[in-house]
């Protein structure tokens, strides 16, 4: 599957994950979110390239292994969004970054003996690389991004119009939501079996919000 169309995914489920209301749903919209965006980030990181200045950024390590790190908390205000990532042991020597105008790709090395990462192939803005920092605190890590023009992001990743057609008959985005929403259904009660049929009906004629209400 292409990093589009993971894309596309990404962004379905994350509006399930909205709707929904039961314990059950909601944990398993989220462990597929992380898959998902685990695959996400696989698809679109940049291949290894020499640096061609080492600066305070810890040197590349070709051939190690990562930890993805694909859940973290964020805020924002006028002119810059922060990301608290929630991890423990973080030495600030040891970690690697890369801003890019619409990306971000931070990796934390040597964390008790593992390798974590952190990325977000295309965020919803344009940031100013030179101007992003990383500070590494006790219990957790701060990445501070500044936003190339002043204003309200909506979300931190990139959306896609939800509403323009796909050009490719083969290949179909929703099949992985699909796939979920089936196994739900199967594994269900009746109630539930009943309530995803009319919440997965309605979603497709834009009635998701009042259907989904019956997972409560």
């Amino acid at each position: 599957m292409s990093a589009e169309e993971l894309r596309l995914e990404l962004d379905e489920l994350r509006q399930l994950e909205g709707l929904a209301k039961r314990p059950r749903v909601q944990t398993l919209l989220a462990n597929e979110i992380r898959n998902v965006e685990a695959k996400l980030a696989k698809a679109t990181a940049p291949a290894p390239a020499p640096e061609p200045q080492a600066s305070a950024s810890a040197p590349a390590r070709p051939g190690l292994s990562y930890v993805t790190l694909g859940s973290f908390s964020w805020d924002q205000d006028n002119e810059k969004i922060r990301i608290y990532v929630f991890l423990e042991g973080v030495e600030q020597e040891k970690v690697e970054t890369d801003f890019k105008p619409m990306s971000v790709d931070i990796k934390f090395h040597d964390v008790k003996g593992k390798n974590y990462r952190c990325a977000i192939p295309k965020l919803n803005k344009e940031i100013v690389p030179e101007k992003c920092k990383v500070v590494v605190k006790p219990t957790k890590v701060v990445v501070t991004l500044c936003k190339a023009s002043k204003g309200n992001w909506i979300d931190l990743h990139f959306k896609e119009d939800k509403f323009k057609p796909s050009m490719d008959k083969e290949k179909d985005p929703m099949s992985g939501i699909m796939d979920l929403m089936k196994n739900m259904y199967e594994e269900g009660d009746e109630d539930m079996k009943r309530t995803i049929a009319k919440a997965w009906s309605d979603a497709r004629s834009g009635k998701a919000t009042d259907s989904m209400s019956g997972l409560r």
